[in-house]
């Protein structure tokens, strides 16, 4: 049997688990992984400047495409601390990440030793599996259980913290033999597919709602195919937004509080029956379950057992996989139609797809004033970019326009992390899913604040050369808090506007703080700002000759007025819509850009 050290053994089974690509922050009780990733180098490695950061680095990764896991690693104590708000935010949208820390020797894991800690129990709650190993023999097994436990079953992360002599003790192993272990997912059986088709029949007024397990389980062309062959209206969660292309007759809107539009909650409010697959009715989502359910029968489909049941109790419940589901579904509604056994919605879809085209129910984006409305600045996003962009957003009422205003065309292409909504995560994000595909036209998108937080990993993006479009919408203010705050009639600590001493006088960006530009550049990257409404097309487009040219991080700051509100409210039959006034003829479109 061969012999070599644990580390190695470690990164041997990376190598064979499909892994290529880790993110990371040395440090002396992880060395000896990281010699051992130097000695074989097969595994390239992005240098973050914040383990937190790292971890949204490997969340982007893993989201950028079908099988994908992204690596992160770092020493020990706080490195490890550092990336339990990575783990929370990947376990919440079911999203599989290896945490790799490392750790005190083991005599000395009880002796308070310098950066020890029980990172593998502070990690428990966020993870599917945490786990300190504590025998140099165990390293590759462990490794080995971990990738198995990430893939089966509801997708999700895992730690594995190795002290330091376990790193470099020596062990037997031979990797020539190792495969890894076969993945586990629950599937519908065809009884089950076809006792809830059998309760749509009932259904006058039917449709799905599509969440974030389709595009996890890699399953939009299945959704796609059982809307089409049912007749089905889709409403996509916006963890499930892209897997139904938002042009497509079908594709009747998103409903929700915030990130919803107005005719996806009409339509939502007017069906009769709700099919769920591979969502978690999440509160953002569904408002109360009083109102959300109220007339309506429900057929919840999900990967986790546990899920069924948990917000609330559907009529019908069903254990599986969003793509295996999927196509028993797509297979019983061929065969029913077939047989004459399938009502025709076509009348019912044709009432979504009006409400969809209703200019009642649109929201006015067509604004020309200076300083800009973020309206217009999501106009411009849709009438300059094509079909195949990628957006990446985190939280905020940027991220609520974004999702209020954008148009989404496939999965993956909208990147957001959505339960857990770290400010910060945009960015590093993008660096992610930039290292995964380094063709993709990627445009993140970062209220001030949401920047702000992890602003120095632009130097990565410049060191590394991963490029791509960051547009920051500033108004220098916590936008969702402060718009939070009118319920309780304050306007307090929200603020990020000051007089910079930096900026001359006179200049409009001087009240609003933080000078970007100054500090993207710094950091090795580019940067633009745009104040007026009829600049904005052209600065995109000279970002993007500016990416082509020095292959880093671009900036679009784009300076707005101060306090917008964004359409929300705490139910989904109560939405507060704001700026709805007549609206201006709109601009002529630009040429999109390929």
């Amino acid at each position: 049997m061969p012999k070599m050290k644990a580390a190695m053994a470690a990164v041997l089974v990376m190598e064979r688990e499909g892994i290529s690509q880790a993110f990371g922050v040395p440090g002396a009780a992880i060395n000896p992984l990281y010699a051992q990733l130097r000695e074989r180098g097969t595994i390239s490695h992005v240098l973050a400047r914040h383990v937190e950061a790292a971890s949204h680095m490997a969340e982007g990764y893993t989201r950028a495409r079908a099988g994908n896991i992204g690596v992160c690693i770092g020493t020990s104590g706080p490195a490890g601390t550092d990336m339990i708000t990575g783990l929370y935010s990947a376990s919440a949208d079911s999203i599989p990440i290896l945490c790799i820390t490392g750790q005190a020797p083991r005599a000395r894991l009880h002796k308070e030793d310098f950066q020890a800690v029980d990172i593998a129990a502070i990690a428990k709650p966020v993870t599917k599996m945490a786990v300190t190993v504590m025998e140099p023999a165990l390293v590759p097994r462990v490794f080995q259980q971990a990738f198995h436990t990430m893939r089966s079953g509801r997708p999700g992360p895992a730690l594995i913290d190795l002290p330091l002599d376990v790193q470099m003790a020596e062990i037997e192993f031979d990797i020539d033999t190792y495969e890894p272990l076969p993945v586990y997912k629950p599937a519908a059986t065809r009884r089950q597919v076809e006792h809830a088709m059998r309760m749509l029949l009932t259904a006058r007024r039917p449709l799905i709602v599509a969440g974030g397990g389709i595009v996890n389980a890699d399953a939009s062309e299945e959704l796609v195919a059982f809307a089409e062959a049912a007749g089905l209206p889709v409403i996509p969660t916006l963890m499930g937004w892209g897997t139904i292309p938002d042009d497509h007759p079908l594709m009747a809107g998103m409903c929700g509080l915030q990130t919803s539009h107005r005719y996806g909650n009409a339509t939502l409010l007017a069906s009769d029956f709700v099919l769920g697959i591979g969502n978690r009715w999440a509160n953002r989502h569904t408002g109360s379950p009083e109102v959300y359910c109220k007339g309506r029968r429900f057929v919840h489909v999900d990967i986790e057992p546990t899920q069924i049941g948990r917000v609330f109790a559907p009529d019908y419940g069903i254990a599986s996989d969003a793509k295996a589901a999927l196509a028993l579904f797509t297979q019983v509604a061929r065969e029913w139609k077939a047989e004459g056994r399938l009502p025709d919605w076509s009348s019912w879809s044709g009432e979504c797809r009006a409400r969809k085209a209703d200019p009642g129910l649109q929201r006015r984006t067509d604004f020309g004033q200076s300083p800009l409305k973020p309206q217009r600045v999501y106009q411009c996003l849709n009438d300059t970019f094509g079909r195949d962009v990628c957006y990446v957003s985190a939280i905020g009422l940027s991220q609520i326009a974004a999702a209020q205003y954008l148009h989404v065309h496939g999965p993956r292409q909208w990147i957001n992390c959505g339960q857990a909504g770290p400010l910060g995560w945009t960015l590093p994000a993008a660096l992610g899913v930039r290292a995964a595909d380094p063709q993709r036209k990627i445009v993140a998108i970062s209220g001030d604040y949401d920047f702000q937080f992890l602003l120095e990993e632009l130097a990565v993006g410049a060191q590394f050369r991963l490029p791509y479009l960051h547009i920051v919408l500033n108004n220098s203010y916590l936008g969702l808090i402060r718009q939070a705050q009118r319920g309780f009639s304050m306007d307090y600590c929200v603020q990020l506007s000051f007089d910079n001493v930096n900026t001359p006088e006179g200049e409009t960006a001087r009240g609003y703080g933080v000078d970007h530009v100054k500090v993207v550049e710094g950091l090795g990257c580019k940067a633009l700002r745009v104040l007026r409404p009829e600049d904005l097309v052209p600065a995109l487009r000279q970002a993007d000759a500016l990416m082509a040219q020095h292959a880093v991080p671009v900036v679009v700051e784009v300076v707005l007025e101060r306090v917008t509100n964004i359409s929300m409210g705490t139910e989904i039959d109560s939405i507060v819509e704001f700026d709805q006034d007549a609206a201006l003829p709109h601009a002529a479109p630009a040429t999109a850009m390929v």
